[in-house]
């Protein structure tokens, strides 16, 4: 494609390789990050996923070779050859990644005539392609590569052998292991092979393609039906280091308010203020804790956005206040289809301003949805954007305390919007083909803008589509899933991965969306939605209720049992997001992230961490009353009898329907809060602390849970610290929050000890 390199220049720590075809430019944004440029389609990069400078201006060297042009910076080396190839060394001269010399190799065409059989059977048929993308990236299998990342695709943790598209995708369908996409277009994966790892993100938002090696086992490729030939190289010695740097360039998940790691109750549909009221009376009935209420469509007027259901949801506003009362936040639906209706202010203002997306002759494209024919926010449009935050005062003043973004991929009734349908690339037009994949994240990123300003609050934004970078303004869910045993199944790699893909901050439905839960399924459910980091029930219209309370009293009590365990270990999920907005790390993490040397922990599908210190091991099979549990290296304690095992071995653990196998790392000290029925009930100026033997060490963190005062030193953090000979000490390292723990309650093998603290440090035998 580019041909023989003629020369090349550098210049403001770019090198730019001119070709008989083209040019091409190598980046290096820091020692471990590389960028591989061509402007295939444009000059500019363009990237809706990076905001603000990421180049590091390190220091680099440039050498030319025999056959190759050579780029060293302090962790690799990238040696740029004719046709634009690149390949990368580490500082060892170790080959990580290089690109395939030859061609792709097609797949044999199936004849028109079979096709037509398929067809006439009622098969859905394949499309068929021997032709490369417009733009492709085609790298050399090494034979020993797991792959991990790419957001919310369906199926198992590694994807080695899979090929998936992105194209924000809203399939009614039962998702299954075939689906190539879902809501959310993450273009980035990591590649774990035995002696090296690395991560790569093609930042293309048009309709693009990865094939982790399914075509053939000598390559993978990557490529788009447009756009730059634009993706970054991301070194790092082991896994944690490819996030934490993907994540530098992409963002990170900011610190949530408390409350929203609490437990969410959710169904489309409440249809009434009463029906609300009443699934919030039974809550603090039955002593079941829970935060947050969502509100779904029916709660506006004619599914009008910005607007209120008055006739089955009263005066605007007085249900959330009464709510508030009584310890609930309310979050609202917001989609981005906004009703035709002349007189309707949403829309008399979008037209006067020239706000919706237009048809290639210039009129408003009209496509229909919840309200009917409905136009659709131009995003990309900077001006539509500030539009669109502002009218998030009309929910702030109502009291609202979430906004959940839907059908924003975007989704419509009459057909998905012709790729020529015009919009705005912040200050010159482009095309859907162009913003598909962006218009979720930028309806996002103007929403999050739009409660910062008038809540003074950090927002909290649910949403169902985005891209790479989403994670710097809101939290997201898997979609529209099933009450299904394989979508229980699916959920673990499927959250680890949008973790490993910087989305941190996710869940899915639990229970399942669609089709009906049985009482086995939601109590296995909720055991999986305890440790997730958004845990919101939510089902749909159709379908049967998933209250915990509507299916006996075993499965009451077994939801119960773990909504309040989530609320026991809020101090540790709020601490893991408090090192998220760090290093990028997600909460909920697979075991190959902190042990990728451990063969078994490369699939291990049925498994998770929450951090470091916890292992889940939840029963996601029906019928099944025991689990086999793998456990990496080291001791490792159960939560539940205080057991202890030794690691890298498999073995049956006993659970019975009310149990979760869980286990704690040894020398871990774990955070916990005393009972409460909602963040805000009572003063959190006691922590408990469960103590297990080894030699450890832990941070914990404490600030007021709600504001941005954090970010200007306004935070408590302590050190604690347990040795082997049963010593216990607790330190505070940082004062800048008025509200220091008054009380520590130590728990050891079945023993408690309670010491008032005063901000010295104390010194404690167990």
């Amino acid at each position: 494609m580019f041909g023989n390199r003629k020369a090349y220049e550098v210049k403001e720590g770019v090198v730019t390789l001119f070709f008989e075809k083209g040019i091409g430019q190598i980046t290096p944004y820091t020692d471990e990050i590389i960028n591989v440029f061509s402007p295939t389609m444009c000059e500019e990069h363009r990237s809706k996923a990076i905001e603000g400078e990421k180049k590091a201006g390190i220091h680099f060297s440039v050498t030319e070779r025999i056959d190759h042009l050579e780029i060293t910076t302090a962790a690799l080396k990238v040696c740029v050859y004719d046709d634009f190839k690149v390949d990368f060394y580490d500082k060892e001269d170790r080959l990580l990644c290089a690109d395939y010399r030859g061609d792709r190799k097609f797949g044999m065409a199936i004849s028109e005539k079979f096709l037509e059989f398929l067809r006439a059977e009622g098969h859905d048929v394949p499309e068929q392609s021997d032709e490369n993308y417009a733009v492709q990236v085609v790298k050399k299998m090494e034979g020993d590569e797991c792959f991990y990342g790419l957001g919310d695709k369906t199926g198992f943790l590694n994807k080695r052998h899979y090929d998936y598209e992105m194209w924000n995708s809203d399939n009614p369908q039962a998702h299954t292991d075939a689906f190539k996409a879902l809501y959310k277009s993450i273009p980035f994966f990591i590649t774990l092979r035995r002696d090296c790892v690395y991560g790569i993100f093609f930042d293309n938002t048009y309709h693009s393609y990865f094939d982790m090696g399914k075509e053939k086992d000598d390559y993978f490729f990557f490529g788009a039906n447009a756009g730059n030939l634009d993706y970054y190289f991301i070194a790092g010695v082991n896994m944690p280091q490819i996030v934490k740097n993907y994540t530098y360039l992409t963002g990170r998940t900011p610190l949530p308010q408390l409350f929203t790691l609490g437990y969410h109750q959710s169904r489309w549909g409440y249809e009434t203020s009463a029906d609300v009221r009443a699934v919030a009376a039974k809550y603090r009935d039955l002593d079941i804790p829970i935060d947050t209420i969502h509100l779904d469509i029916d709660y506006m007027d004619q599914y009008k956005v910005f607007t209120w259901n008055e006739q089955d949801f009263g005066e605007p506003g007085a249900l959330i206040k009464d709510l508030a009362r009584d310890g609930f936040k309310v979050v609202t639906i917001i989609d981005p289809g906004v009703k035709l209706e002349e007189g309707y202010a949403k829309y008399d203002e979008g037209i006067a301003g020239g706000y919706f997306a237009k048809t290639p002759e210039g009129e408003t494209y009209v496509n229909a949805v919840w309200p009917g024919d409905a136009v659709f926010p131009d995003f990309g449009n900077p001006v539509v954007r500030n539009w669109w935050a502002d009218n998030q005062k009309y929910l702030v003043d109502l009291g609202v305390r979430g906004v959940w973004n839907d059908m924003n991929e975007p989704a419509s009734f009459r057909g998905e919007l012709p790729e020529d349908v015009v919009f705005t690339d912040e200050d010159q037009p482009t095309n859907h083909a162009a913003m598909h994949n962006v218009y979720g994240h930028l309806m996002a990123k103007a929403t999050y803008e739009g409660l910062k300003k008038y809540d003074g609050r950090r927002p909290f934004v649910i949403t169902r589509a985005c891209y790479s970078g989403s994670q710097k303004y809101t939290t997201a869910w898997t979609g529209d899933n099933q009450s299904l045993w394989e979508h229980l199944q699916m959920a673990i790699p499927q959250l680890c991965n949008m973790g490993l893909s910087g989305l941190a901050y996710v869940g899915t439905d639990v229970g399942g969306f669609g089709a009906d839960v049985t009482p086995e399924l939601l109590s296995r459910w909720v055991e999986v939605g305890c440790f997730s980091p958004l845990f919101r029930n939510h089902s749909s219209k159709g379908s049967t209720r998933q209250e915990p309370w509507l299916f006996g009293e075993e499965t009451l009590q077994i939801n119960k049992k773990y909504i309040e365990l989530r609320y026991k270990l809020l101090p540790y999920m709020y601490d893991l997001f408090w090192e998220c907005e760090k290093t990028g790390l997600a909460p909920m993490r697979p075991l190959i992230l902190h042990y990728e040397k451990d063969e078994e922990a490369k699939n291990e599908n049925g498994e998770f961490l929450l951090g470091s210190k916890m292992l889940v091991a939840p029963v996601v099979e029906q019928g099944q009353t025991h689990k086999m549990v793998y456990l990496p290296e080291g001791v490792w304690y159960d939560y539940w009898t205080g057991e202890k095992k030794e690691g890298k071995n498999f073995f049956i653990r006993e659970a019975p329907l009310d149990v979760c196998p869980i286990y704690v790392k040894a020398g871990t000290i774990l955070p916990n809060y005393e009972p409460m029925h909602y963040v805000g009930e009572h003063e959190l100026d006691t922590l408990i602390l469960d103590v297990y033997d080894g030699n450890g060490s832990y941070i914990h963190y404490q600030d007021n849970g709600e504001d941005f005062g954090y970010q200007s030193g306004e935070y408590n953090q302590y050190e604690f610290v347990i040795l082997a000979d049963g010593t216990l000490t607790i330190d505070l390292l940082h004062q800048g929050y008025d509200k220091l723990y008054k009380k520590f309650i130590i728990r050891h093998k079945g023993h408690t000890q309670e010491f008032a603290f005063t901000g010295k440090k104390l010194t404690i035998w167990l």
